[in-house]
C-alpha cells in the first residue's frame, strides 16, 4: 500500500505540470511499475492540447516491458473514441496486469465504463487511491462535466486590516515579490484569467505569467465588459495578438467599440444580460466551459468577487494578506457579506496556509460531497 501511494504521488507529480495547457482534457499523469522490483518502466502525462493522454505515453515508454507490470493513473481511463483511441484499449494491448487508479472519470461518456472494460478484459482495476489528492487536480475537468462551467479559483489580496485598495484614487500596494510570485505560477496553472472591465481600467494589467522559463504558460485573458469600455490602448488590447484576450459583453455594447477592439486581434463574444443589469454570470461561465475551459482563476477585484458568490460560482477561494494597515483611513472592503459569509460557513473548508514572505496566503475549497 506505501508503495502503491508512492508511485500514485508520482502520477500526480506528473499530471500537475500540464496544469492550464491540457484543455479541454484533464490533465492526467500516469506511471507504469514492475511489480516485485518497484522499477519504473515508464511515465507519461497528457500533453500540451489534451493529446496524447498520459496513459499512451507511459505505455509507450514502458514497450513491451508494460506486459505484467502495473500502471498507476490519476483519472479513470478513457473509454470512447474521441480524436485519439480508447486508452482502455492501449492499456488490454499493452499487457498491463493491473490498474490502479485515483478518481472514477465522472464524464457520461466514461463514468466507470473505463474500469469496467479493463476489468473484462482481465485486468485487476482498484480504485480510490489518493482520491482527495486526484479530485483536487482534476476539479476543473469534474465541474466541468458535472456543472457546464470552469472551476473557478478567485484570488483577493488585503491588507492585515481587510481592505482591497485605499479610498479615493491612491494605488495601493498590498503584497510583496514572493506572493506576486506565487500569483504568476498560480497563472500559469490556469486555462484562463477573469477580471472585471473595472480591475481593466483602474489597473491596466498583462495578466502574463513572468516567471523565469514560464513565459510561454501565460493562459487566455478575459474581460467582463459589459458595453465593451476597454480601451483599444490598454495593454490587454494592444498585446491581444500575442496572448490571446478575449472580451465577454452583451448586446448593449456598441458595433465601433467590438470593431475597433477586433481590429487588434480581440476576441468579442456576446453572452446573456442580467436582469438586474450587467453580465449574467453563470451564462458567462457556461460560455467559457463550452469553449472547453476547465481551470478559471478570478483578479478582479471585491465587487465581481461578491456576484461570483452570490451566483455561488467560486470553487477555491485564496485571500493573500500583506502586513500593511490602513487604520483610520479606511478603504474598500475585500470581502463583501455573501463571500465573508461562504467562508465562515460550511460550504468551504481552509485547506492551505502559506508563508509568502511578510504576507500570508490561505486557500478555502469547497466541500465535496
Amino acid at each position: 500500500m506505501s508503495d502503491d501511494a508512492a508511485f500514485m504521488r508520482l502520477a500526480l507529480a506528473l499530471g500537475r505540470r500540464g496544469l492550464g495547457r491540457t484543455w479541454p482534457n484533464p490533465s492526467v499523469g500516469a506511471v507504469v511499475v514492475e511489480p516485485g522490483t518497484g522499477r519504473i518502466l515508464g511515465t507519461g502525462a497528457t500533453a500540451p492540447g489534451g493529446r496524447p493522454h498520459g496513459e499512451p505515453l507511459a505505455l509507450a515508454a514502458a514497450g513491451s516491458s508494460a506486459r505484467g507490470a502495473t500502471l498507476y493513473v490519476t483519472l479513470e481511463p478513457c473509454s470512447h473514441h474521441g480524436r485519439t483511441p480508447p486508452c482502455t484499449d492501449a492499456i488490454l494491448a499493452a499487457g498491463i496486469a493491473r490498474v490502479v487508479s485515483a478518481l472514477e472519470d465522472p464524464d457520461p461518456r466514461v463514468a466507470g465504463r473505463g474500469h469496467a472494460l479493463l476489468r473484462q478484459g482481465g485486468v485487476t482495476v482498484e480504485t480510490g487511491l489518493l482520491r482527495d489528492a486526484a479530485a483536487r487536480d482534476h476539479v476543473g475537468h469534474v465541474t466541468r462535466v458535472t456543472r457546464g462551467r470552469p472551476a473557478l479559483h478567485l484570488k483577493l489580496a488585503r491588507t492585515r486590516d481587510g481592505f482591497c485598495a485605499a479610498a479615493g484614487s491612491e494605488r495601493l500596494r498590498i503584497t510583496g515579490p514572493v506572493a506576486d510570485g506565487a500569483v504568476h505560477l498560480w497563472r500559469a496553472h490556469a486555462d484562463a484569467i477573469l477580471i472585471g472591465i473595472g480591475t481593466a481600467r483602474a489597473d491596466d494589467p498583462s495578466l502574463t505569467v513572468r516567471l523565469p522559463g514560464l513565459a510561454g504558460r501565460s493562459p487566455l485573458r478575459i474581460v467582463l465588459d459589459t458595453h465593451l469600455r476597454l480601451s483599444p490602448a490598454s495593454v490587454l488590447a494592444r498585446t491581444a495578438r500575442d496572448v490571446p484576450t478575449l472580451v465577454l459583453t452583451t448586446r448593449a455594447a456598441p458595433a465601433h467599440a467590438r470593431r475597433a477592439l477586433e481590429a487588434l486581434g480581440v476576441e468579442i463574444a456576446t453572452v446573456a444580460a442580467a436582469a438586474a443589469g450587467g453580465i449574467d454570470l453563470p451564462a458567462a461561465l457556461a460560455d467559457l466551459g463550452a469553449r472547453g475551459l476547465t481551470r478559471l482563476c478570478s483578479e478582479g477585484g471585491p465587487r465581481l468577487a461578491e456576484a461570483l458568490a452570490q451566483a455561488d460560482l467560486i470553487e477555491a477561494c485564496t485571500l493573500v494578506t500583506g502586513p500593511a494597515e490602513l487604520g483610520a483611513r479606511g478603504g474598500l472592503p475585500a470581502l463583501g457579506p455573501a463571500l465573508a459569509g461562504f467562508l465562515a460557513g460550511d460550504r468551504f473548508r481552509e485547506t492551505e496556509h502559506l508563508s509568502l514572505g511578510p504576507d500570508t496566503a490561505v486557500t478555502y475549497e469547497r466541500n465535496r460531497t
